[in-house]
Parts: structure tokens; C-alpha cells; sequence
């Protein structure tokens, strides 16, 4: 499942990148201005679907965040957990992709929920040169997010660049 940005709209980029490579994307219309209402959209199409992912941009990461998502794993590309949503951590498993260069939500932000989640540093990916992460690095580090390529295991997949 993609839960989309704020003033952005499903069939992007990044749900179409994950369907050319073979992936069933559930991507649910949220709403902007609401963010229970978007946040109730998200676990109702959760809910019926019960997928193994569940993918947040920037203010559908802090959706993701919020939801009751049970065993699937979370991939949030630039959270903005820090202005919706009451979450404030996420669960074991989570990889984070984000760039140093984002202008939008800060990088440090990622930094802080690794910390306060507990998780590995190499769960949070640099990469992209901006926020939209829509770039062929950032939406191969998606990918193999998704797919389980995860990070911090013996060898790294090529194409991660983890923070030092």
C-alpha cells in the first residue's frame, strides 16, 4: 500500500515505479485537509487489503505511522511525523529513505525516530538529492526496501548509502 504526500495525489512517481516492477499497489485518495479523515481512508483500505507493506511519503509516512498495520512492514520516505499524527515511534523492521538535501522535512527528523525507535541506524537510508525522492537512486533504495533487501544485514545492497 502507498499512502501519498500531502497536495500530491495517488498514481505518482513512486506507486507506479513499484507497479512496473511487478507490485500490487494499493493507492488510497487522502485527505489533505483532514488528517483523521486521511488516516481513517488508510486503515479502512488497509483493513480490506492486508498488505505485507505499507509505504508513506512524507505525510502519508506519518499516516503509516498512525495506523493499525499489524505484521507489515513500514517504509516511510521522508516522514513528516513530527507535524501530524500522534505517533511518535515505529515499529522493529521500519526503514526510513530519506535525503540530507531535503528542504521539506528535515533530515534530522529521521535521525531522531531512529533514535527514539530504538532501531538500527542502518534502518535510515540517505539517499536522493531532494524531497520528493523520485529519482532512480531513491526509487531503486524504495524497492529494495520493500522487497526485503534490508539494510544493516552482512552485505549491503548496492545502491544504499547509509549515514556514518
Amino acid at each position: 500500500m502507498f499512502l501519498h504526500g500531502w497536495q500530491s495525489v495517488p498514481g505518482g512517481v513512486k506507486p507506479t515505479y513499484l507497479k512496473e516492477h511487478g507490485h500490487t499497489v494499493i493507492n488510497p485518495a487522502l485527505d489533505d485537509g483532514d488528517f483523521d479523515a486521511a488516516l481513517a481512508t488508510a486503515q479502512a483500505e488497509f483493513d480490506r487489503h492486508q498488505p505485507d507493506v505499507v509505504i508513506g511519503s512524507s505525510r502519508g509516512g506519518a499516516v503509516a505511522m498512525n495506523l493499525a498495520s499489524g505484521k507489515a512492514k513500514l517504509v516511510l520516505l521522508c516522514p513528516a511525523w513530527k507535524r501530524w499524527g500522534k505517533i511518535k515511534s515505529v515499529k522493529p523492521g521500519t526503514v526510513i529513505v530519506h535525503s540530507r538535501a531535503d528542504d521539506v522535512v528535515p533530515f534530522s527528523n529521521s535521525e531522531e525516530l531512529v533514535r527514539i525507535s530504538g532501531l538500527s541506524a542502518s534502518a535510515l537510508i540517505e539517499v536522493g538529492t531532494d524531497h520528493r525522492l523520485a529519482d532512480p537512486e531513491p526509487l531503486a533504495a524504495m524497492l529494495k526496501a520493500c522487497e526485503g533487501a534490508m539494510p544493516g544485514t552482512p552485505t549491503t545492497p548496492a545502491g544504499w548509502s547509509n549515514p556514518p
